[in-house]
Formats: structure tokens, C-alpha cells, sequence
């Protein structure tokens, strides 16, 4: 079978992060990202033992799905050292959670910035407005919203080169001027 005959994914699923606490885990993913708790796994005796495992789920539209993050807490993981997007390898750079729209995103952060969380970055991507935050295991988390896909989708690559750095700290962190973003003409062929 040539690789261009076989089915492509439709996209990631869910991610699963190992935790140090998984109480202090369950607040940022709740409390601070907005995810809800959909379940917590439940070993069975004949399992043996098994950590704690906790799923959540974004809001798909009303729905909610199986999990699209899921925390396993093993309290020996080394302490978080300081998230930078391209600092000291990880295994995992940062998971990207989508708000439903631009308003949401623009309230998750005051909420966020209230909380006291440090804004690592706040930048405007040819394809999403982003903020990245870390979490207490030291994940970097970017909350987006995406822009409107006319905006970008005839030169995805342009898009996704595109960088803006923005204020990270006070009220100009919550500013989002989409009016003045820049849109991308048609693809090279």
C-alpha cells in the first residue's frame, strides 16, 4: 500500500502528563485551563497497584468528550525546572488548549493574570493569538484562540512563521488587536 492510500488521523486525540500531585494538578487544569473532570480511573483488584489517574475534558460544543488531558501521578518525578519554548529539552514542549472563541480566550487570561499565573510568553502567531503559562510539573501550556482560518489558509507555512511578540505582564498582556493582524496570500504552488 502506497502511504498516500492510507487513512490520515483526523488529529490528537488526548494527552496524558505524568503529575508530582495530582491535587495540585487537578486545580491548574481546572481551575486555571477551565477543563472539567469527566472521571478517575478505578483499578480493579486484580490490576495490582495502579496510580492515581484523573481525565478531563474541554467543552466540544456543549459535549463533552472522553478526556482530551489526563493526569498519572508518580511523586517521583524531578522538580519542574523553569519552562522556556526553546529552553532545556522535555519530553514535552507544551500542550495547546483552544478557547471556543477570541471573547473566551480574552477572559480566560484577565482570569488567569488574576490568579497570579505567570504569563512565559504572550505572542500572536499568523494562525492563533496564544499566551503560554506553565504548570505546577513544569508543562508549558499555551491557551489560543484560533484566528479565522481566511485569515491564514491560503499559506498555512507564512502563518505559521509569523511571530509577534507581546507585553507578558499588567494590562497591555490583555490586549488583542485582531484588526491589525496580518492575513497571507495564496500558497507557492
Amino acid at each position: 500500500m502506497d502511504t498516500r492510500d492510507a487513512p490520515r488521523p483526523v488529529g490528537v486525540n488526548h494527552v496524558v502528563l505524568n503529575v508530582r500531585d495530582i491535587e495540585a494538578s487537578h486545580r491548574f487544569w481546572t481551575e486555571i485551563v477551565g477543563l472539567k473532570q469527566v472521571g478517575a480511573l478505578r483499578p480493579r483488584a486484580d490490576m495490582g497497584p495502579i496510580p492515581r489517574m484523573r481525565f478531563y475534558s474541554g467543552d466540544h460544543g456543549g459535549k463533552m468528550t472522553h478526556h482530551d488531558v489526563a493526569l498519572v501521578e508518580n511523586p517521583n518525578l524531578p522538580p519542574p525546572k523553569d519552562w522556556a519554548l526553546f529552553g532545556e529539552p522535555v519530553a514535552i514542549n507544551h500542550v495547546a488548549i483552544a478557547m471556543p472563541d477570541r471573547e473566551s480566550w480574552l477572559k480566560r487570561l484577565a482570569f488567569i493574570q488574576a490568579q497570579g499565573v505567570k504569563f512565559h510568553l504572550r505572542v500572536n502567531h499568523g494562525v492563533t493569538h496564544s499566551v503560554y503559562i506553565s504548570d505546577p510539573n513544569g508543562y508549558g501550556v499555551e491557551l489560543l484562540y484560533e484566528l479565522p482560518r481566511e485569515m491564514w489558509e491560503n499559506d498555512i507555512d507564512a502563518g505559521l512563521n509569523y511571530l509577534a511578540l507581546l507585553p507578558t505582564e499588567g494590562p497591555d498582556a490583555l490586549v488583542d488587536d485582531l484588526a491589525h493582524s496580518p492575513s497571507f496570500g495564496k500558497a507557492a504552488e
